[in-house]
């Protein structure tokens, strides 16, 4: 239908459509008689286009129909719907069909889908590097993009010369940022000239650095949202972490480590207290069956180191055995 702004207002509402609708059905012409458009048009008062217009509205709406010898006539509003609404409703009902068709066979997808995205949620969250190289480039990478924390665990001992010269300037640029930083070392990186100097510069940059007696595992906590710790099956290999929970049970682990821990002055000297911790430790472990190479390993020192630890326990306590100093030192430690 004609929508320029010219048109009469009843075309545009309707009304020329009820008008010429009404001319229809009163329409005398006989069979085979051609409609005079010119005079239904004068005697409606609208233009010709506009009344061409109408009739072909009219068509669509099915109240006029193509008849043999007469042309198009009009016909009642309840035929004109069963002529035109009855298809359209069997077109809508096979659509709808369709439409839950497509609906069921797409939700059948579903567990595909669900399945995929945990699994990719899994591989993002847990994250395994088996290579030397690509452990500290992801752990740079973290402590590039860390914005408040960062939390370390390093057991073993003295760290490696290399390792200090890898890690030192990237610590440094972190602690420059204003990132938080806390280490964890072993009692017996205090003997470790290199370690001395890295804690000694890392402090003086805000760093806080403590020891403890005996081994723990190794991890760096991101800004408490990801955590890389050691791969137990692989020593070259590391976890990237980022599971909530996972996280917030390292962070835990962290904390009780840290308050039991003794702070590390790179400048002083090893504190009586200390050493007294690590001979302690020492015969704790040895009395409960493990061997000299064990000890060493899980205190982070040299078997001889251990050794000579071990032999000066028993001559300042005149024990005979390593039971006996156990047993002395329990004795020791009893209330009064």
């Amino acid at each position: 239908m004609n929508t320029d702004e010219d048109l009469p207002r009843e075309l545009l509402d309707g009304g020329l459509l009820r008008r010429v609708y009404g001319f229809m059905l009163d329409d005398g012409r006989c069979d085979g008689e051609v409609l005079d458009v010119e005079k239904a048009c004068a005697q409606l008062e609208v233009p010709e286009e506009h009344f061409r217009g109408a009739l072909d509205d009219l068509v669509a709406l099915g109240l006029l129909v193509d008849r043999p010898g007469r042309g198009r006539v009009a016909v009642s509003p309840d035929e004109a719907t069963t002529r035109v609404l009855l298809p359209l409703e069997s077109e809508l009902r096979i659509r709808r069909a369709r439409v839950e068709e497509v609906r069921r066979r797409l939700v059948s997808f579903s567990p595909v889908f669900d399945a995929s995205l945990l699994a990719r949620e899994n591989r993002r969250q847990i994250e395994l590097i088996d290579n030397l190289p690509d452990v500290r480039e992801a752990i740079a990478e973290l402590s590039a993009k860390a914005r408040r924390e960062i939390l370390t665990a390093q057991p073993g001992g003295g760290r490696r010369e290399d390792v200090l010269v890898e890690a030192a300037p990237r610590d440094y640029d972190t602690l420059q940022r204003g990132v938080q930083m806390r280490i964890l070392y072993q009692h017996t990186a205090r003997n470790s000239r290199g370690t001395q100097s890295y804690v000694e510069q890392v402090t003086r940059r805000g760093a806080q650095v403590r020891t403890l007696d005996d081994q723990f595992m190794r991890f760096l906590v991101f800004d408490r949202e990801c955590a890389v710790f050691a791969n137990p099956t692989d020593p070259n290999g590391a976890v990237v972490v980022r599971n909530p929970f996972v996280i917030a049970f390292m962070v835990e682990t962290y904390e009780r480590l840290w308050l039991t821990a003794e702070p590390f002055e790179a400048d002083g000297d090893v504190q009586p207290e200390i050493m007294d911790d690590l001979k302690d430790a020492i015969v704790r472990l040895l009395t409960a069956g493990m061997t000299d190479a064990a000890v060493a390993r899980r205190l982070g020192m040299s078997v001889r180191t251990c050794r000579r630890h071990v032999a000066e326990i028993m001559t300042t306590l005149d024990a005979e055995s390593r039971f006996q100093a156990g047993y002395l030192l329990a004795l020791q430690e009893q209330p009064k």
